[in-house]
């Protein structure tokens, strides 16, 4: 999934490692990403987060797509912060499950918690939601 993952690969986003249910993806924080405060821009901070939550609930193979997500930004970031993102899985239950996602600085301080919740698409292979087999033939 990571490497079909074009905006998470084009930020520069690293997998470091994901396997059941847990996941860990690092971003370095570029003068790009920066809002009008200097600071980074929060879109980022939670894309970084929402990559480790995707990477850990698709981990067990059913393709698995995002129902909801929330962030709480604790501290602010700065240009060259390298951010890590480590997910882990609360609960699943069903089709559905609750992941939290702890970004820290490469000083250690936490800079945001996320929670996301998850639903893994019933008899398909393709996120887009169609058929696995959709578009054979074209």
């Amino acid at each position: 999934m990571f490497d079909a993952d074009v905006a998470s690969r084009g930020l520069g986003i690293e997998l470091v490692e994901a396997a059941d249910g847990a996941a860990v993806a690092r971003m370095l924080v570029t003068e790009a990403m920066l809002n009008g405060h200097a600071i980074a821009h929060g879109g980022f901070v939670f894309l970084l987060a929402d990559t480790a939550f995707a990477l850990a609930c698709n981990s067990w193979g059913p393709v698995t797509v995002a129902a909801g997500g929330e962030i709480s930004f604790v501290r602010p970031v700065r240009a060259g912060d390298v951010l890590t993102a480590r997910a882990t899985e609360r609960t699943r239950y069903g089709r559905s499950g609750i992941y939290d996602v702890t970004v820290t600085r490469d000083d250690g301080a936490v800079v945001a918690e996320f929670r996301g919740r998850s639903r893994t698409l019933a008899d398909r292979s393709r996120a887009d939601g169609a058929p696995a087999d959709a578009t054979a033939g074209r």
